[in-house]
């Protein structure tokens, strides 16, 4: 399978903001854990820095498939790890960085067989363990509201009553088999797009895609495992791509690094806890021209980089750190 899918994916691998990443953390020493291990890209770069040791995670078995022919030649600076980074805290600890690129590779992207994008035809997965259940069962078995709350809160399309009727009415005589079935309705659904702007469908893969891999879940169980893996200096450095995710991963370095702010005159001020995290970031780290040249997947990217103190490792609320609850059954919180 390794070879075949080498074939159909020719076009470069290339790390989003890898260079800004490793300045950012430089110099890089130790034990690393690349939680989205991927095609690669951000390992290599790790231990070509400096890095002693990677310990490479992905829940997709064809990342280690295709890793086949060059990961040995790194000998024991290399151990991969089938998983979720959630549980990276059981994998490694006392680790001196952890790298996180979220979302779907450019890898998984390429190959239409896993269907995760409506640009090219195929069977309608979205799986990235391709284990469990897909996105066609989800909108072939969910009811309406279901759906219409996973392309809300998941994908923020404003539309998502009428589209999810649209896929209810449809299944019914022609149950949802490939992408390019789904992307089509969809698109006849909505107004005519304008020039410049997202294929109709753009916002409704993504929520599909976030809803089968739980995107969101992982994300936030994965900080506070980071959290706990990471040995006091260590380095959390995170890679997002779209507003959501970018929210949390800002809401939960605020937080857990004492910058939610005070108290009012109308409320006492909260007792904080000592900061786990020091921000090395003050906001986000987007591409430079150079990169957006190189790799126009890059546009949307942002980093934000933290330190760890050395103050116990905790929790945090999941609302509070803008993390979407889907509200299907609930009152509210969906057009």
């Amino acid at each position: 399978m390794a070879d075949e899918a080498s074939k159909k994916t020719d076009a470069p691998h290339i790390p989003v903001l890898l260079r800004p990443l490793l300045a950012g953390v430089a110099p890089v020493s130790g034990r690393w854990l690349d939680g989205t291990f991927g095609a690669g890209g951000y390992t290599r770069g790790l231990l070509e820095a400096g890095a002693d040791k990677v310990y490479g995670v992905d829940r997709d078995p064809l990342a280690f498939e295709l890793a086949g022919d060059w990961v040995s030649g790194y000998g024991e600076q290399i151990e991969l790890v089938a998983g979720v980074f959630s549980k990276m805290d059981e994998y490694a600890e006392d680790l001196d960085g952890v790298v996180l690129d979220l979302g779907v590779s450019s890898m998984q992207l390429d190959l239409a067989e896993r269907g995760f994008s409506f640009m090219r035809d195929g069977p309608l997965d979205m799986r990235m363990s391709q284990d469990g259940p897909s996105a066609a069962d989800l909108v072939n078995e969910a009811s309406e509201e279901e759906i219409a709350d996973v392309l809300f809160h998941y994908g923020e399309e404003r539309a998502s009553r009428r589209i999810a009727r649209a896929i209810v009415r449809e299944r019914e005589a022609n149950p949802f088999k490939t992408t390019l079935h789904l992307a089509d309705l969809i698109e006849k659904t909505l107004p005519r797009t304008k020039p410049g702007q997202s294929h109709a469908a753009t916002r409704s893969f993504q929520a599909l895609r976030i809803a089968v891999n739980d995107e969101y879940g992982e994300l936030f169980r994965g900080l506070m495992a980071a959290e706990r893996a990471l040995k006091p200096g260590g380095l959390l450095a995170v890679v997002t791509f779209h507003s959501i995710e970018d929210r949390m991963v800002k809401k939960f370095l605020q937080a857990r690094a004492g910058r939610t702010g005070g108290g009012s005159r109308y409320a006492p001020e909260v007792q904080k806890e000592t900061p786990a995290f020091d921000l090395l970031t003050r906001k986000a780290v987007g591409p430079d021209d150079q990169e957006l040249e190189e790799n126009p997947r890059a546009r949307s990217a942002k980093l934000r980089i933290a330190r760890r103190t050395d103050a116990p490792a905790g929790e945090v609320d999941g609302k509070k750190i803008g993390m979407p609850m889907l509200t299907a059954g609930k009152s509210g919180g969906r057009r």
